[in-house]
């Protein structure tokens, strides 16, 4: 699995054409976070964690999707703003993977970069966008 996204090796790419290929990963990255779960225990303790970085990480590319089909550069902004929260969360879920030392590997690791870049991209997004 490629985890790094490397958003900088792409700058002769129009809007609508980044647009399409973040949209692609950002899921790319939820679904890389579902095969990361399906390797740890089952422990109860892990069962909240799961259950919220499922939840966060789908909604950040959920809302992702819907933030390219906004109508307005507001309902843009408005959309961005909730894929940064859920991307920022699962940040949160996943630096609490390893600071609860469930896990501290190289796929967590990975995640977490992908996380930070999906979150400064939308960032970016959120600062470069007209009211």
């Amino acid at each position: 699995m490629q985890y790094i996204l490397g958003y900088h090796n792409y700058p002769s790419m129009t809007n609508e054409e980044f647009a399409e290929f973040f949209k692609a990963k950002t899921k790319q990255w939820a679904i890389h976070v579902l095969q990361y779960l399906s390797t740890l225990s089952s422990s109860a303790t892990l069962q909240v964690v799961r259950f919220q970085l499922i939840k966060s990480a789908t909604s950040a590319a959920a809302n992702y999707r819907a933030a390219c089909r906004a109508r307005s550069n507001a309902e843009f902004i408005a959309k961005v703003s909730i894929c940064l929260e859920e991307a920022d969360e699962s940040l949160f879920w996943l630096e609490m993977i390893e600071g609860a030392g469930i896990d501290k590997g190289e796929m967590l690791k990975n995640l977490q970069k992908e996380a930070t870049e999906i979150i400064g991209v939308l960032v970016k997004a959120r600062k470069n966008t007209h009211k």
